[in-house]
């Protein structure tokens, strides 16, 4: 039973690469039907009898040269309907009785009704039924009324339904091929997309941690070096401060980096990701590093969504690294974080002089990361020069994140910006 569905399969797709071949069986097989049913007597008295009549050579011809048409059939529909349509026509007036060539036009008709749309079915359908009908009633030598001639009015109208029937299906399985497709690709999309969200995240939180503790060890170490002959205490208290900034971004590049690790590799580290809950030890590793920071928390508020409270934490790590590196000597930075209805409002101002002319007048991405993660979750980010002095960082962020495109970024910013 495999085997002979293998085989029929196999005829089917030959079949398919092949459609001349099949449209040269179909004539081949018409003819023969044509031929068998000229010799058939359908007027005796006990139903239709053969070998009572024999057809005539004009018959034989014409049949030939319709059963021949069909072979192209369905590279030229309409041109094979018209000339399968013509010989039955010379048939039905020029023979008595008449040969079965109606039949090539029946196929005809039907190839048609199937390639073509519903409109140019009914009106090419409807014309061949009442021409064909017509001549096979007019010129006949049966009444009008004859079973013969309600044979032709009634094949021609069954082709034309049978291939609108064929079209439709055809147009039904191929939607439903192209809305699976379309489908599978958007699914091949989507997932595309939620990997470029995934690498865009975890790009900010690298930077966020290499450029906050990067700069605190840098400031350390710059400290150390110009205290070392004079003040050696104050030179190692800087060395453990570079020692714990740097054993802090090792912590947080590893469990960054553990997101990108797959099934099989080892685990990652299992401590959450950073938030307010540890906004005071940010604090106090850059007051370590001699800056002097105020915070203002509005106590005993519900803690932030995870997304959100990361956003918060990252914009004040961010805003204090800038305030350390271009605040300039004397600097100092005030923190505040509070829940103001839906949303949650994160400012940090200084009362910096900056230096543009320091290591830090290199454009960086600082200020373009705060303003993306904050607009991905739905919010808001302002910063720019204060009235009298300084720079000021604020950030509206929605207590339930709405995810929605970044902005560009305006040209308000510090020209200074963390690397």
């Amino acid at each position: 039973m495999t085997t002979l569905g293998t085989g029929v399969l196999r005829v089917r797709h030959w079949l398919r690469d092949h459609p001349l071949a099949l449209d040269g069986a179909v004539a081949v097989a018409v003819l023969v039907s044509m031929i068998i049913g000229s010799f058939a007597d359908p007027n005796a008295h006990h139903g239709p009898t053969f070998g009572t009549r024999t057809p005539a050579a004009s018959s034989l011809v014409l049949m030939a040269l319709s059963a021949l048409a069909l072979v192209w059939r369905r590279r030229k529909p309409m041109a094979v309907l018209a000339a399968t349509g013509g010989l039955t026509v010379v048939e039905l007036v020029l023979v008595d009785p008449p040969a079965p060539v109606v039949m090539s036009a029946v196929i005809a008709l039907f190839t048609v009704a199937a390639r073509t749309d519903r409109p140019t079915t009914w009106r090419v359908g409807l014309l061949t039924m009442a021409a064909l009908t017509a001549a096979a009633m007019l010129f006949g030598s049966a009444p009008w009324y004859s079973q013969e001639n309600l044979g032709v009015f009634a094949w021609t109208g069954m082709a034309g339904a049978a291939g609108d029937a064929v079209r439709s299906r055809r147009a039904f399985v191929d939607a439903i091929r192209e809305r699976a497709e379309r489908a599978e690709r958007t699914r091949e999309e989507e997932a595309r997309r939620r990997v470029a969200e995934e690498r865009l995240r975890i790009a900010r939180d690298l930077h966020d941690v290499v450029a906050h503790h990067i700069a605190l060890v840098n400031v350390q170490a710059g400290v150390a070096a110009h205290v070392m002959d004079k003040r050696p205490d104050q030179a190692k208290e800087a060395l453990a401060h570079v020692r714990e900034a740097s054993r802090s971004a090792l912590n947080e590049l590893r469990a960054t980096v553990g997101l990108l690790r797959q099934s099989g590799d080892p685990e990652a580290p299992t401590e959450p990701a950073p938030g307010l809950a540890v906004l005071d030890a940010l604090v106090e590793t850059v007051r370590r590093a001699g800056l002097p920071v105020e915070v203002a928390c509005a106590a005993g508020e519900s803690p932030l969504p995870a997304a959100v409270d990361l956003a918060a934490y990252r914009v004040i790590q961010e805003a204090l690294t800038n305030v350390r590196k271009h605040g300039g000597p004397g600097a100092k930075a005030e923190v505040s974080v509070v829940r103001v209805g839906p949303t949650a409002e994160v400012m940090v101002l200084d009362n910096g002089r900056g230096d543009p002319g320091g290591e830090g007048a290199g454009g960086g991405h600082g200020l373009l990361g705060m303003r993306e993660r904050v607009t991905a979750l739905g919010g808001t980010l302002t910063a720019g020069p204060r009235y009298g002095g300084g720079f000021r960082v604020h950030a509206i962020l929605p207590v339930m994140a709405r995810p929605q495109q970044p902005e560009q970024p305006g040209a308000a910013g510090r020209t200074g910006e963390s690397a």
